[in-house]
């Protein structure tokens, strides 16, 4: 046993095909087939079902896999901790994150990160909450940056900030004569919402309790694909909508006149760095941590708002 030959049966069980992981691997399929024969002799079982299409893990083959994914974590973990003694901040991190951060968070710390660390190749991937998870368990991304808290044992999340959101609305709406507001204060029938597969929609859905008043809803029949989307439409066709703070910043003056922001407590969210529990790169991680914290305005920072996010947490 060997660790080649762990590598291609975490590579099969990834791709799910035999030619897709030779590929993966740079090696021949006939190669990592006969590799992974040999293993199966060694221990005397049939890690693979080839007989289906795609190929499918026998149960015992699943066990094996999951040990070899940590055998190989830790064989990694032990390179990274040499180069981590030596100072050394190279090699490649491929981060995920979700679309209601990513536009407003990567330019803050983006160019400042890549010209302070010029031999870290950083590839970032933007994708829903559920897509990052499913990458993050398969080891195909080192790590995410969610909305958290996921309640999952499978992942160690570490707090960045704290996100207050706010109200966007047109001028017409009754509530805009108020200086501070209560979730009551939203009229739901004008309330524009993300689509299906968003966590800062649940987050909405949650705060103005959409779920005991959803009979009362006449509008939410078009359900936008980023934030972005949902100003425009605030600002085209009227009513309201929930923006997460990072996103007043790319505002106009005009457009700041439609912020109203909540009663305090304001809610927030949570946004968090979010690892695999055999994740390696802890250098490499704790540099892009430490590099975001630095360019996030303080008051996200604050002690009072990771309360308040603890109090959201329990609702």
């Amino acid at each position: 046993m060997n660790l080649q030959q762990l590598e291609y049966i975490v590579a099969v069980d990834t791709w799910r095909h035999f030619s897709a992981a030779a590929e993966k691997c740079n090696v021949t399929q006939p190669t990592l087939s006969m590799m992974i024969q040999r293993l199966e002799e060694e221990l005397d079982v049939k890690i693979f079902d080839r007989s289906k299409q795609p190929v499918v893990t026998t149960s015992i083959g699943s066990k094996v896999i999951e040990q070899a994914r940590t055998i190989l974590s830790e064989a990694s973990q032990m390179k990274n901790l040499v180069r981590s003694q030596k100072g050394e901040a190279h090699g490649q991190l491929h981060i995920g994150i979700i679309p209601t951060v990513a536009p407003y968070l990567l330019p803050l710390f983006l160019n400042d990160f890549l010209k302070k660390y010029p031999n870290i190749q950083l590839k970032i991937s933007e994708l829903t909450t559920d897509q990052i998870i499913s990458h993050l368990e398969k080891q195909q991304m080192d790590a995410g940056i969610l909305a958290t808290p996921l309640k999952m044992s499978s992942v160690k999340e570490q707090p960045l900030f704290y996100e207050q959101f706010v109200v966007y609305a047109s001028a017409e709406e009754k509530m805009m004569k108020k200086k501070y507001l209560l979730a009551e204060d939203i009229n739901v029938n004008h309330l524009w919402l993300l689509e299906e597969g968003h966590c800062l929609r649940e987050q909405v859905v949650n705060l103005c309790e959409l779920k005991r008043k959803e009979t009362l809803l006449q509008n939410l029949d078009y359900q936008a694909g980023s934030i972005e989307t949902l100003r425009k439409m605030v600002d085209m066709n009227n009513g309201i909508t929930i923006l997460p703070e990072l996103a007043l910043r790319d505002l106009s003056l005009k457009q700041k006149k439609n912020i109203r922001y909540f009663k305090a407590p304001a809610p927030v969210r949570e946004i968090s760095i979010v690892t695999y529990r055999y994740f390696v790169k802890y250098n490499l991680i704790e540099l892009l941590k430490n590099e975001i914290i630095r360019h996030i305005p303080s008051s996200m920072l604050s002690p009072d708002r990771k309360q308040i996010a603890e109090l959201d947490k329990q609702k």
